[in-house]
């Protein structure tokens, strides 16, 4: 249960992580944590860190120093599969789905359900019509295993992209600039699918430049400027001009 004494242990917990390519220096001494069932929006200027920081999370890119944990372990990843095999999914901006299938065969993507008739192996359809049916519900969304990708709006899509991370029962989902480009109705949608994935126990990162939305659906809020975390707050005890500033370097840090 989201509150327990289990839950609040770290499912991802960074220290002093640096990364340097070449003689430029991207990152340094970043320290953060995100616990299961917490909504930790990253916030920062282009150029900030924030896109590094996240490729590493995601196994993009591996640290020039640091150790990073997970669920209390030390991990090492030398690609993005080595992040997804212990439950690390990252929702891109561009969501990364075939406008030209269904909803149910993007979500099964790379990871379809087979039957098998001798020597013979089958896509079985059905079966993940079903399983996409239950993961819409899960997130009350309204989107249905048939629909095409092409034919829905921005929140369908984000929907789609998020019920595959639950496919693979991800324990941390980092969201890049999901209300980005999409209309205010679309927006609710999306926030509402955050809260679902909080409800569920699983850790978020909210990557975004919209301030109302890291206060709306934020349980803490990070601010990154020139590789360098400049604060760590509950949402509750700061405020968009103060994050604003921070982000400026209008005020050093908080």
């Amino acid at each position: 249960m989201v509150g327990s004494e289990a839950t609040r242990q770290p499912v991802l917990q960074l220290t002093g992580i640096g990364k340097e390519f070449g003689a430029i220096r991207a990152l340094h001494g970043v320290d953060m944590q995100v616990s299961p069932g917490e909504v930790v929006g990253l916030m920062g200027d282009n150029g900030a860190g924030k896109s590094t920081l996240v490729k590493i999370i995601a196994g993009n890119f591996r640290p020039s120093h640091g150790e990073i944990r997970f669920a209390g372990s030390a991990v090492q990843f030398s690609r993005p599969v080595d992040a997804r095999a212990i439950g690390i999914e990252v929702v891109y901006q561009d969501l990364a789905l075939a406008d030209n299938l269904t909803a149910a065969a993007n979500v099964f993507l790379g990871r379809e359900l087979k039957r098998r008739f001798g020597p013979l192996a089958l896509l079985d359809h059905k079966a993940m019509a079903a399983r996409a049916l239950e993961l819409f519900g899960e997130l009350r969304s309204e989107t249905r295993p048939d629909d095409l990708v092409k034919q829905m709006s921005g929140g369908q899509r984000q929907a789609v992209a998020i019920a595959r991370t639950r496919l693979s029962n991800a324990r941390l989902v980092m969201m890049d600039e999901p209300t980005a480009a999409i209309s205010v109705r679309q927006v609710e949608q999306v926030l509402g699918l955050i809260h679902r994935l909080k409800e569920q126990g699983v850790a978020v990162m909210l990557i975004s430049h919209r301030m109302p939305d890291v206060f709306a659906v934020c349980d803490r809020v990070i601010v990154m400027r020139r590789g360098e975390k400049r604060a760590d707050k509950p949402i509750h005890e700061t405020s968009p001009e103060e994050v604003t500033a921070l982000i400026t370097g209008a005020k050093e840090a908080a």
